[in-house]
């Protein structure tokens, strides 16, 4: 449980406090989708959610973070107040005094071995917010026939990304107008302030409030992105589908993902492939499977037999004797192997079909047969 007056990490995003990482990373992907500022404009309720959401999982997809909170029931925060009471951090002589103040690159020096190799406080590096940043990954899910996966096809597809404003070119200002840095946090997008702790007063870094992070004070925001640098557009992308693919297959377009940020490069597109079901074969990993019917004398005496493939008809024997249920083989007609050379085998189940009905002539002559092979038939 949180410790009092603090955010519930595990609450926020819908989770158990035993999820594993795989469950935390899709329970923070579905809601990012949900409560981005870009599906829910003007929506403050849903940006605050959004801000929540993304600190519960930076905080949870952190294993020492996340076995910090799980601890202490806070992560490089100033815990509520009485958290550090008898028999609590309070209890620690020597610290909390008046007058002492500790940074947290202090705090992770003297208790470096209590929290994980010094990770307290949750320690890490400013990021200067303008820095190139590579754009977000994209996914999409592109359904194919099963004789489209055996060959291979293009298929184009209108992908929504966040693109780079073509009105300010990315800076998010007002073609024209100033564009500054903060007076405030000197272009970091970071500012310091010094809190009481249990152990007396330590200094924090949080979001410069003057420019929301971003190191610049924009003079006039650009109109087409409102300052953001980005705007959403749907982009046309030719993808190839290479032949072998299966469902779940997932192939990377570089670059067509979203736009980077500060001249960053754009993402990548993942595509997943999803294979639709054929009605004349069956694929089993490689191989692709099929069925034909022949009579009874045909599968006496033998025969030849016409089977349906990707690449045309072919001729397949069918031996003398052959027993209703037997399998035979194509070999190379099955699906083309997605890594590595050459193709899987196409498999035959042959089928020997009894007719319902029976001319004079034909019942007389399988009589003839039975008599002949001594076998007890219905007249």
């Amino acid at each position: 449980m949180a410790a009092p007056g603090k955010k519930d990490y595990y609450e926020i995003l819908g989770v158990s406090r035993g999820a594993s990482a795989d469950e935390i990373k899709k329970a923070y992907r579905a809601l990012t989708r949900k409560y981005h500022p870009d599906a829910n404009p003007g929506n403050a309720e849903a940006e605050k959610k959004y801000k929540e959401i993304n600190e519960a999982n930076e905080v949870l997809s952190d294993p020492k973070k996340r076995a910090q909170y799980d601890q202490f029931g806070y992560v490089g925060d100033v815990p509520p107040d009485g958290f550090g009471g008898a028999g609590g951090f309070g209890g620690f002589g020597g610290f909390g005094g008046q007058g002492q103040t500790f940074t947290q690159e202090d705090l992770g020096d003297i208790f470096g071995d209590l929290f994980s190799g010094g990770s307290f406080g949750g320690r890490r590096r400013s990021a200067n917010p303008n820095a190139p940043r590579r754009g977000a990954d994209l996914e999409a899910t592109v359904k194919v026939t099963l004789e489209e996966a055996y060959k291979g096809v293009k298929r184009k597809l209108e992908i929504p990304r966040l693109d780079t404003c073509k009105h300010c070119g990315g800076s998010g200002a007002e073609p024209g107008s100033r564009v500054e840095n903060c007076p405030t946090c000197h272009g970091t997008g970071q500012t310091h302030e010094v809190v009481n702790t249990p152990f007396g007063q330590m200094q924090q870094t949080v979001t410069c409030s003057s420019c929301g992070g971003k190191g610049k004070i924009i003079d006039k925001q650009c109109t087409e992105c409102r300052g953001k640098g980005r705007v959403k557009r749907v982009q046309s992308v030719e993808i190839k589908i290479p032949a072998g693919v299966d469902n779940g297959t997932r192939l990377r377009v570089s670059s067509k993902g979203e736009a980077g940020v500060n001249g960053g490069p754009a993402g990548d597109l993942f595509i997943l492939t999803e294979v639709l079901p054929d009605s004349r074969f069956t694929r089993k990993g490689d191989d692709l499977n099929t069925t034909v019917e022949i009579s009874y004398p045909q599968a006496a005496l033998g025969c030849e037999v016409k089977v349906d493939t990707f690449d045309g008809v072919e001729k397949l024997d069918i031996p003398a004797g052959t027993q209703a249920g037997s399998k035979l083989r194509i070999k190379g007609r099955g699906m083309p192997r997605l890594k590595g050379k050459g193709s899987g085998d196409m498999n035959i189940l042959v089928k020997v079909k009894v007719p319902k009905t029976l001319t004079s002539k034909e019942r007389e002559l399988l009589k003839e047969l039975a008599k002949e092979t001594g076998q007890q038939v219905n007249a």
